[in-house]
């Protein structure tokens, strides 16, 4: 394993019955980055994320955490990587402090579980009410909490911020980007596609067992996907000189109110052609904007499907 992957994962094969969950699945993750695990429901990324935190065994292919095998290895590797699942794993009854206290106490150097419990907006009354009183939200930022404490080299985040409301996101967001700036890896499912593109480093998307795409988002939006440049100007402009200035395969369109979108592989020189006809024509063209395909546009386009609300 290079000793630049956190994590690696070559050829991997999981099979419940006659459903093969994971196919052939292959994709690492780099030290030190933010990797999101992109996929709809059943594309079999709970199940691989699930194999490599040790919870489940693989049927055929190669999983290495940290350099090492996360079932055979297992109480090496517990110390170093933090886990936050959506649910499991709590104590109904017990208050969202002791919880704390108690993973932090199984840990050589953790952090302060009450400056921890400050920093995820539960110090106070939510720190002593019963787990099961929390609301959905507080048991999701508890959770986090608890998967970060004994200072992990690697963390798995499961939907880290479903149920949370706008600021608790953001908050959210914030401590994963502090956690990559101190060296942690994160790798992270997610269901926001804003989420992925602000947070990862690296986008694995997935479907049907198989990795179908992966990259950096800026990478993965890009793909040789055409864009669009919109601007708006006085109507009735001569579209025909317009793209005899444009690289071949450009098309310019009309709408109404003097409107006007143009589509094709949006780089520089191409903006630099529409504005010097612009300028060589007398035109002031205003509201100028590129747009181009975004995460979900890739998603939908390579599964078939949107990613669940």
């Amino acid at each position: 394993m290079s000793q630049t992957q956190a994590v690696e994962v070559v050829d991997l094969v999981k099979t419940y019955g006659q459903t093969r969950a994971v196919a052939g699945m292959s994709f690492g993750v780099a030290t030190g980055t933010v990797t999101a695990l992109l996929g709809p429901n059943g594309a079999g990324k709970t199940t691989t994320v699930e194999i490599c935190e040790g919870f489940r065994r693989p049927d055929a292919g190669t999983v290495r955490v940290l350099g090492l095998d996360p079932v055979a290895d297992g109480a090496a590797l517990r110390p170093r990587v933090g886990v936050m699942l959506q649910s499991g794993g709590m104590y109904p009854g017990a208050r969202a402090h002791e919880m704390l206290r108690l993973v932090a106490a199984h840990h050589a150097s953790p952090l302060d579980p009450d400056l921890l419990l400050e920093r995820v907006g539960l110090l106070g009354s939510a720190a002593r009410t019963p787990f099961r009183r929390l609301s959905g939200g507080q048991q999701q930022r508890l959770s986090l909490a608890m998967a970060i404490v004994g200072r992990p080299e690697l963390v798995f985040l499961d939907e880290p911020t479903a149920g949370l409301d706008v600021r608790a996101r953001h908050d959210t967001w914030d401590l994963i980007e502090e956690l990559r700036a101190s060296g942690v890896t994160v790798v992270l499912t997610t269901h926001a596609m804003d989420e992925a593109e602000r947070l990862a480093d690296h986008v694995v998307i997935v479907n049907r067992g198989r990795v179908v795409a992966a990259g950096s988002p800026a990478e993965l939006t890009k793909g040789g996907a055409d864009g669009e440049l919109r601007f708006r100007a006085p109507s009735g402009l001569d579209l025909s000189q317009l793209l005899a200035a444009l690289p071949p395969g450009a098309q310019a369109s009309e709408r109404a109110g003097g409107h006007y979108v143009v589509r094709g592989t949006i780089d520089p020189p191409f903006l630099a052609a529409v504005t010097a006809w612009c300028a060589g024509n007398g035109v002031l063209p205003s509201d100028l904007r590129v747009e181009q395909r975004s995460l979900e546009d890739v998603f939908v386009e390579l599964t078939g499907s949107e990613l669940a609300p």
